[in-house]
């Protein structure tokens, strides 16, 4: 009995460990969401820049990104719904420029046009 209490012990903390190193691996938006984010157009140090092309009814999975700007190629209604907060609507137009604290958070084209975005993650300092 003492056996098989340490063996479903063992398999328990294995099982949340699994959970939780693929919560905070899968919360890359390149990675939970490639049928948004199409791919990345610069990566170093410093930033991460990643096309973003959101057809009208996509919605993606839940994602993270570091502090962040967003500038609108083209024009379009976007659903963000930001972890523990209300969804919010916003009319994006195009040669708009925004700049966004680290956020998690899901999104949904809720519009009739396809809305291209280029995203820049600014990546912390290293120490």
């Amino acid at each position: 009995m003492k056996t098989i209490k340490i063996v479903l012990m063992n398999a328990l903390f294995f099982g949340l460990f699994l959970i939780q190193s693929t919560t905070l691996h899968a919360q890359d938006p390149i990675k939970v969401a490639p049928n948004v984010y199409k791919k990345i157009l610069l990566e170093n140090d410093k930033v991460r820049v990643l096309e973003v092309v959101f057809a009208p009814g996509t919605t993606t999975a839940w994602h993270s990104h570091p502090n962040h700007s967003v500038y609108a190629l083209t024009s379009g209604k976007i659903q963000i719904t930001d972890k523990g907060k209300p969804a919010t609507t916003i009319d994006v137009k195009m040669g708009t420029a925004m700049y966004l604290p680290a956020v998690t958070h899901m999104a949904k084209n809720t519009g009739t046009t396809t809305l291209k975005l280029i995203v820049t993650e600014i990546k912390p300092a290293k120490k």
